[in-house]
């Protein structure tokens, strides 16, 4: 199969579809690999070195796109790049189409087939190709709040950990999932006052037997987070329904309650946020302020983190991309029910059900195309 790696567009997205040691797997496999050039400079890696691991190197996106039956991206193609898609051509990648109606019309008038990382299951009802991007997410999450929360940026002038004598940050993680979980980590890390909420009985007890004395497990109601939120220097949003836009969890009635520098920051985003004040920013422009509450709302935030997270990424979506690449999309993905409900958009159709209900479109079973 010819697959395509096209450099990154989206602001400060500085990750690659592909490392060297990826396109080294798959030229093993038989597959020609096509590399547009500097594509890898944000992780350090050259065209000679992609060139040494056996793939071409091509001067621009559009011979990418031309040359590729298979285009592995990290981020949801941009509106040029939706542009230059095929009917049939396969599509991987992060696509996080509910709250992004443009994206999803484009997708589906394109005739590809785009297979969404997120959503992308395993035995353990995990999504395991999101995972890598979460725990990075998580642990930038807070790394992101604490500069947000000095004063030189708009916060209250807080230090995450305090010092002896003076109280410590109060962190409020809403979620308990991977991000969660990694941003309180970090939090405690950071000898912040930290509480984590989730519903999940079952999440509660894991969180509360790893984080014993360390952070605060709280059942979520909102109540609760109305308590919580009105009282935090940090609120962290780490919420996920896969596939379907994010709840919006704090409502701009709490933000009133925050104390004047407090900062939120959302990491589902991507999802259209859990946050009802919450709108996508970017690396060049990464807060905003409402009601004198500091918003963070990067939506590419392991972007600045990009080789860290372009190999962890990898480690993930490579074993997926060579069974793709050497059973063709159709029969990988009879093979592996996992792999099946990464299938979002099909030769113009949705065949992921939550983004078919939020945004009213026909769900297609992804059985129909694999006949």
């Amino acid at each position: 199969m010819r697959i395509g790696v096209p450099k990154e567009i989206k602001n400060h997205e500085y990750r690659v579809g592909l490392t060297p040691e990826s396109v080294a797997e798959l030229v093993a496999n038989g597959h020609e690999l096509f590399v547009e050039t500097q594509a890898g400079a944000g992780i350090g890696a050259a065209d000679d070195i992609y060139e040494t691991a056996g793939a071409k190197i091509l001067a621009t996106a559009s011979e990418v796109f031309e040359t590729a039956e298979m285009i592995v991206k990290v981020k949801e193609p941009q509106a040029v790049e939706r542009a230059m898609l095929k009917p049939g051509q396969i599509l991987y990648t992060y696509l996080h189409l509910a709250p992004d109606p443009e994206q999803t019309k484009d997708l589906v008038d394109s005739g590809a087939v785009c297979i969404a990382y997120e959503t992308v299951t395993d035995d353990q009802g995990g999504l395991p190709l999101l995972k890598p991007m979460s725990q990075v997410a998580g642990r930038m999450s807070v790394q992101a709040g604490a500069t947000a929360l000095e004063k030189a940026h708009g916060g209250r002038g807080v230090l995450m950990g305090g010092v002896p004598g003076v109280a410590p940050a109060k962190v409020v993680v809403v979620g308990g999932g991977v991000v969660g979980f990694n941003a309180a980590q970090m939090a405690v890390g950071m000898h912040a006052d930290v509480t984590i909420l989730d519903r999940n009985p079952a999440t509660l007890e894991k969180l509360s037997n790893h984080f014993e004395a360390s952070a605060k497990v709280v059942y979520s109601t909102k109540a609760a987070l109305a308590d919580l939120v009105a009282e935090a220097d940090l609120v962290v949003g780490a919420v996920l329904v896969p596939g379907a836009a994010a709840p919006k969890l704090v409502t701009r009635d709490m933000l009133k309650t925050m104390q004047p520098g407090a900062v939120l920051v959302d990491v589902a985003i991507d999802q259209g946020g859990c946050f009802e004040t919450s709108k996508a920013t970017t690396h060049a422009d990464p807060t905003y302020v409402v009601d004198e509450v500091v918003h963070y709302c990067v939506a590419n935030m392991p972007g600045a983190v990009a080789r860290t997270s372009t190999y962890a990424l990898n480690n993930a979506t490579l074993h997926h991309a060579v069974k793709i690449a050497n059973k063709g999309w159709k029969q990988a993905l009879k093979d592996d029910a996992h792999l099946k409900n990464g299938l979002n958009v099909c030769e113009g159709k949705i065949t992921c059900e939550p983004v078919a209900n939020d945004l009213g479109y026909e769900y297609v079973a992804a059985d129909s195309f694999l006949n």
